[in-house]
Formats: structure tokens, sequence, C-alpha cells
């Protein structure tokens, strides 16, 4: 049966209002208009984190600080680890540099992915009272890391003071390469925290998700294979591809060459099919969550 609308009053036109499709339906311009919220959930998030921790910010060096020993310990001096020294002005990088120098960028973004894709949920308050881009929320979970990361970066200078080692030139890429691993933490954090509304499930996933992710990872050896089929998976890990240019850039080596090139192919893909989805889904958060 057809439906028949009323016809306007004398002098006025009639106006409908459709959903934006493609790209313009991201409304990607409202982040920036939204800027001063992005910043408040940014600190927001930092001082919930360490507000009633008794160590407080401590707890950002020692987590790295301890992992790397842990690893040390385990890894090099009891199962005699082979991670392929890299050698800079003559002398090869002790293992725990070359350990903690993985850990930067995988704690950034282990981080940043625990808490973006468990970041709508959290947030089910302001999802359900009032209208914001809904893209703030997982960005600001993964700016948050920043912090984190400014303070171990801090610490590895300290230790490459103690073993005598000075960062390569290289060094100027290292912001390109934060950033990758930021994109890399937000293209999966889309995908996770839009399926975290729909099932909860998703929540106790990541972290069994980030801890074996990261032993397939060359946090704490280096690949020694060239070609084949494990070549080949192993380039389809962008965080191999970061963690290999991390490497290169402070403590010298081979460059990462197609792992860094892979990488980038994969997080554009993951995140641009990420935001298509999140958008997709958009609309049933503030009913589901």
């Amino acid at each position: 049966m057809a439906t028949t609308h009323p016809a306007p009053p004398a002098g006025k036109t009639r106006r409908t209002i459709r959903p934006s499709k493609g790209w313009a339906a991201l409304h990607l311009g409202e982040l920036w208009e939204y800027r001063e919220l992005l910043y408040f959930l940014t600190w927001r998030d930092v001082k919930v984190r360490y507000k009633q921790a008794i160590l407080g910010v401590a707890w950002a060096v020692l987590q790295p600080v301890l992992t790397m020993v842990v690893f040390t310990i385990v890894f090099s001096r009891l199962m005699h680890v082979s991670y392929n020294p890299i050698v800079v002005n003559g002398k090869a990088v002790p293992y725990p540099i070359f350990t903690y120098v993985g850990l930067l960028p995988w704690n950034l973004f282990a981080g940043a992915l625990g808490r973006a894709g468990i970041s709508l949920v959290g947030n089910a308050n302001l999802l359900t009272k009032v209208y914001f881009p809904r893209l703030v929320i997982p960005i600001s979970a993964v700016v948050a890391g920043l912090v984190d990361f400014g303070i171990s970066f801090v610490v590895f200078l300290v230790l490459m003071a103690v073993y005598g080692i000075v960062p390569t030139w290289h060094v100027v890429w290292l912001p390109l390469l934060v950033l990758l691993a930021m994109a890399t933490a937000l293209a999966f954090g889309l995908w996770l925290s839009a399926l975290n509304v729909l099932y909860r499930d998703v929540q106790y996933i990541i972290p069994f998700l980030v801890q074996l992710w990261m032993f397939l990872s060359p946090v704490i050896y280096a690949p020694n294979f060239n070609n084949g089929l494990y070549r080949f998976l192993y380039d389809l890990n962008p965080m191999a591809g970061v963690i290999e240019g991390f490497r290169w850039a402070l403590i010298g080596g081979a460059p990462p060459d197609q792992t860094i090139a892979a990488a980038i192919v994969m997080v554009l893909v993951l995140l641009v099919s990420g935001l298509g989805y999140f958008k997709r889904m958009e609309r049933t958060f503030a009913d589901v969550v």
C-alpha cells in the first residue's frame, strides 16, 4: 500500500534529510571541531589509570624495565635464544637493549589496543547522553599511550648512556614509526571496539590476543628466514615492520625493507575497512551499549 505525504503549506518547501554515504558519512572534519573533547578524554584516561595506583606514574617505568629483565634472564641466560646481535661502532648491542627497543613500540601498541578495544563500552554513559563523533573515543584511547611511551623512551636513553651506545641518524624516522604503531592499534581498535559493543566476549579475547601476538612479533628475537611461507606470514604482521623499524632507527642494523612496506599496506587496508565498519555500526551503539 502506497504511503502519501501531506502537501507542505503554501510558500513552504519540503526538505528530505537522508544519511550521507561513502567517506562523507564519516564526518572526519568533526574530529577537529571536537578536539577539546579529544584532549579531555585523553587526559582523563591518563589520570584515571594512575590516580589510585600506589606507585603512580612509576608503573610506566617499571613495566618495560621488569619485562626486559625477565626476558633477559629467561630467554638469553636460561634458554640461550639467538637474536642475531646488531653491531654498532664495532661492538654488539647487548640483549637487554635489543629487547627494550622491541618493547618500546610493542607496549605502545598493546596498551593502545587494549584501551581502544573496550573504549566504547567503557564510555557507555557518554554514548547515550550527548552527540559527538564516536571516533573520538577510540582515538583518545590510542593517543593516551603516548604518555607512557614518552616515559619509557627517557628510560631507554638512560640505558643507552649506561651501555655507551649512541643512536644512529636514522632516529629522524622515529616519529613516523610511532605514528605507524598508533595507526596499527587504531586500525584493530576500531574493529574490536565496535565488535565489543555487540559481543562482550571480545573484551576477554583482547588480552589473550595481545599476549599471543607478542610472541609472534620480533620483540625478543630477530627473524632468520628470508623467503617462503614463514616470511610471507611474518610480513602480514604489521607490528613486525614497526619493531624492525624501531631497531633500525635507534640502534642500527639492516633496514626493514619489505617488512615495513607490508606493514604500511596492511595498516591502510585495516584502517580504511575499520573506519567503514565502525561507521556502519555507529548508529546502533547507543541502543546496544
